[in-house]
């Protein structure tokens, strides 16, 4: 399989259903970001954002991309309504904006991101493509993810290769200011 969880960090049951649901499309070769999410049930919100966003072309487009994918679970944690309404033509810069501050430019690896929080003294500081800083550090040996807000998202699975870059899958939905 083309697709590994790093000794640093431990299976949970969503990266176990995720890896299940996520294998076929993991392993083909020229399978893109948007391919590998299209195929995985688990991310069926991510990809509906995603295309009403106008971002399949950008995603799987060369890249590469590091893309921290939020799953069905984490959108449902957002206020009720919101999903609905940010997928509306009327919320597409917005989204558009929240997706993006979900993607860094570069194929970052979770071994890549530890070095870097190494390196950054317990932290490593990743720009986005939407312009936005995201705060990688562990607890646990666990990678977590913060958002400017102060959110906090823990990568559940990591280092799901694609062709045009990598994606971590992650438990929470990750908000620009």
């Amino acid at each position: 399989m083309m697709f590994r969880t790093t000794m640093f960090l431990k299976p949970t049951l969503i990266a176990a259903v995720f890896a299940v649901a996520a294998a076929p499309a993991m392993a083909r070769p020229g399978t893109t970001i948007v391919d590998a999410a299209v195929a995985t049930p688990a991310l069926s919100t991510l990809v509906t954002a995603v295309k009403a966003a106008d971002l399949v072309g950008t995603l799987s487009s060369k890249g590469p991309f590091t893309v921290f994918a939020p799953t069905n679970a984490a959108f449902a944690k957002l206020p009720k309504g919101t999903v609905a309404t940010l997928v509306k033509p009327a919320s597409k810069t917005k989204l558009t904006k929240i997706l993006t501050a979900h993607v860094v430019a570069g194929d970052v690896s979770a071994r890549g991101l530890l070095k870097l929080i190494k390196a950054g003294g317990g932290h490593a500081r990743l720009k986005t493509v939407s312009g936005d800083r995201l705060v990688a550090s562990t607890k646990n040996g666990k990678i977590f993810i913060k958002d400017e807000n102060g959110g906090t998202a823990r990568v559940a699975t990591a280092d799901l290769k694609q062709s045009n870059g990598v994606v971590h899958v992650v438990t929470s939905v990750l908000l620009p200011k």
